[in-house]
């Protein structure tokens, strides 16, 4: 049985591990979370590597996408150069391929009208895939790359503009420290008392992508919208039905209550079917998931 270990920025309130068959395989999927130290996430892969089959880098990205370019992440890169032996996964793949397809099908299915929607994306960068299915099919999409990630009151409602501005600001943004741009450790239990982002909420019918940035600022009435994203715990899915969701879609199936991150789906998927680390495509991983043996998981609150 292969072990995947997501070594994770995020809180460790949030840690799980689990059993489960993907593709024909069974793995044991391991949650750790260092609470927001880098030092002892590095240390922590140090230890662990060459020892598991597989690190999920949790908390963090590898890169940001935009314009069809990728941007590494310095806190990212610094971190997973510490793994030698064993393979680093952030889940970038599954997010160039997977969440879209989730998207498409949601669509094709007619169980989220996308066509009447208005969908905030709080952190396109991060979600290439979702950006790339949602501008072709819903009403409106804005993309909070910079309202979110550097807290400037900058909506933007095309992909060209935001490749445009990607071009100027990523180069810039990917040498930041990381939790300058994204809750890690224990603010990620911190909700914003803020209102400064609830009109951006209050605006949208679908929210999409990332769980902590969504959960940060999400105002307490959220009635009638639909959430799309995933690394939710069962607290997180009642949380979302007190404050009147109507639908929650997780990218991510659920493994005994929890839908765990794109990273550690990547690294089990990559593993059983075989493929090269080293030398893996979008189009390779894209084959692979003609024939996968999982699916979103799907709550209808009411």
């Amino acid at each position: 049985m292969k072990r995947i270990v997501s070594v994770s920025l995020g809180s460790s309130k949030r840690d799980k591990t689990v059993t489960a068959r993907i593709l024909g395989q069974d793995f044991v999927l391991e949650r750790i979370g260092c609470d927001g130290d880098v030092n002892r996430m590095m240390r922590l892969i140090a230890e662990l590597d060459g020892k598991v089959d597989g690190f999920g880098l949790g908390g963090i990205d590898l890169y940001l996408f935009a314009g069809g370019r990728k941007y590494p992440i310095r806190d990212a890169v610094k971190i997973a150069s510490v793994a030698k032996r064993t393979p680093v996964f952030d889940g970038s793949y599954l997010k160039n391929t997977w969440e879209k397809r989730v998207v498409l099908d949601l669509h094709r299915k007619n169980l989220v009208d996308f066509g009447s929607s208005n969908v905030l994306l709080p952190a396109a960068t991060d979600r290439p895939g979702l950006a790339d299915a949602l501008e072709p099919i819903s009403k409106r999409v804005l993309y909070g790359d910079i309202v979110f990630g550097l807290g400037l009151p900058i909506p933007i409602y095309s992909k060209k503009t935001l490749n445009a501005l990607a071009l100027v600001f990523a180069p810039m943004v990917v040498k930041l420290p990381f939790k300058w741009l994204y809750p890690t450790g224990r603010s990620q239990e911190v909700q914003s008392q803020s209102r400064k982002y609830a009109r951006y909420f209050e605006w949208a019918d679908v929210v999409a992508g990332d769980w902590h940035y969504i959960r940060k600022y999400m105002p307490e009435d959220m009635s009638g919208k639909v959430v799309i994203s995933n690394t939710l715990t069962d607290g997180d899915v009642e949380e979302l039905r007190n404050r009147g969701v109507k639908m929650l879609v997780t990218t991510t199936p659920e493994f005994d209550g929890r839908s765990f991150g794109t990273n550690v789906l990547e690294a089990a998927i990559v593993l059983a079917a075989g493929l090269d680390p080293r030398t893996l495509t979008f189009s390779q991983v894209d084959r692979v998931l003609d024939s996968a043996d999982f699916a979103p998981r799907i709550v209808r609150f009411y």
